[in-house]
């Protein structure tokens, strides 16, 4: 296993702040989302804005073709391709001349962020493995996941002096900070561990880690709790304002999630150390069956949409304990891949990004004027997630 070139801490910090450019990239524009349907005349209730968060998630699916080129050819040609890609459609996007356009911009900026974020959990890999690796994502997700605490309120800030085209324009100014930062970190992939083989040759490998059932298998496990968060993510705007019919509470509920996601993030870094990644994943899915269960009987008992504090108390937790089992998820998935963990990290991030914010979009879609749907999707989703996790019989 190679040694960190630079000291963690700024290799922490260097991962976070290169995955806070998918964060950054949704959470800061949500607040914006109500003066962009004014400026494109979009109807209150349709999810047409919600789709910008898809199609952004969508654009993940380029992970594999990402896999391939950072194993061949080391991790930051490929994490600052990202970055530039990230930012010139950042750029693009505030002057689309129709909605069409700036979902199609956000899709390739989608492309940019999986570059960048399959590179920053493959360098994680070279570095660190099992236990260490859910560990230090932990960590690297507790700084990252203060994202969502900060950007909305900095979005409305914004707001309140300039147009939404300025808060889109934060996003792809940030990752100009980190294309610059990344010549100080040194490559974790050095040319001696790099894959040389032709593209028809790789398709064994594909085969063999898409067949892998312990990968497959907590690769469906994060991929269908991320389905829940990313439809609530998605829709989160429109619910607080539409649904809920409180837009000014919007910054203040959508951080305090955040900020409750980021401890539970860092917490499971003390517990994944102490009692294994894989423990400490099948206690997390089961506290989110609990809570899912209550957000379901909460909303046929009292009403669709159930009384606000209710909802966001139990979206909050299922929010929190999504973020804090997804890096032991990844950790467990990557466990045996070895050198192909470029190609893995990938294949993973395409199912986990792709499949997921579809599956969201379909679920998004159905949230008109209640949450039924979205509660019963997690239920469904945390059922699945249980029976898997309590069926592997691999010790690791």
């Amino acid at each position: 296993m190679n040694k960190p070139s630079k000291v963690p801490k700024e290799i922490i910090a260097f991962t976070s702040c290169s995955m806070v450019l998918t964060a950054l990239g949704i959470d800061i524009m949500l607040p914006a989302f109500a003066e962009l349907r004014r400026h494109f005349s979009i109807i209150e209730e349709t999810a047409q804005t919600d789709k910008l968060i898809s199609y952004f998630f969508m654009g993940q699916i380029t992970q594999i073709i990402f896999g391939y080129l950072t194993d061949k050819m080391g991790r930051l040609p490929i994490l600052r391709f990202g970055v530039i890609l990230y930012i010139a459609c950042g750029f693009a996007t505030v002057y689309a001349p129709t909605i069409e356009w700036m979902f199609v911009l956000r899709f390739v900026s989608g492309m940019g962020a999986a570059a960048v974020l399959m590179t920053s959990i493959a360098s994680v890999r070279d570095r660190y493995s099992g236990g260490e690796m859910a560990r230090i994502m932990s960590l690297v997700l507790a700084l990252f996941l203060f994202t969502p605490v900060i950007a909305p309120a900095l979005g409305a800030f914004v707001l309140k002096f300039y147009s939404w085209k300025w808060v889109f324009l934060i996003p792809p100014t940030f990752a100009v900070i980190v294309l610059l930062w990344s010549f100080r970190i040194n490559e974790s992939h050095p040319k001696e561990a790099r894959i040389h083989l032709p593209i028809k040759d790789l398709l064994p490998k594909f085969k063999s880690i898409i067949t892998d059932w312990h990968f497959l298998r907590y690769s469906i496990i994060a991929t269908l709790l991320f389905a829940i968060l990313s439809s609530y993510v998605a829709s989160s705007e429109r619910i607080i304002g539409e649904i809920y019919h409180s837009p000014e509470l919007f910054p203040s509920i959508f951080g305090t999630i955040g900020l409750l996601m980021a401890i539970l993030s860092l917490s499971n870094s003390f517990f994944t150390r102490k009692f294994g990644a894989k423990n400490t994943l099948r206690v997390i899915l089961l506290m989110y069956l609990a809570v899912s269960v209550l957000l379901v009987l909460v909303t046929f008992l009292m009403g669709n949409p159930p009384p606000m504090i209710y909802f966001f108390i139990l979206i909050a937790l299922l929010m929190a304990f999504t973020t804090a089992g997804d890096p032991n998820s990844s950790a467990i998935a990557l466990e045996f891949m070895g050198d192909n963990a470029g190609l893995a990290a990938s294949v993973y991030g395409t199912i986990f990004f792709f499949i997921g914010s579809s599956i969201g979009a379909a679920i998004s879609s159905q949230l008109s004027d209640g949450v039924l749907p979205l509660a019963i999707s997690a239920f469904a989703a945390s059922v699945v997630a249980v029976m898997l996790s309590f069926s592997d019989k691999v010790v690791s």
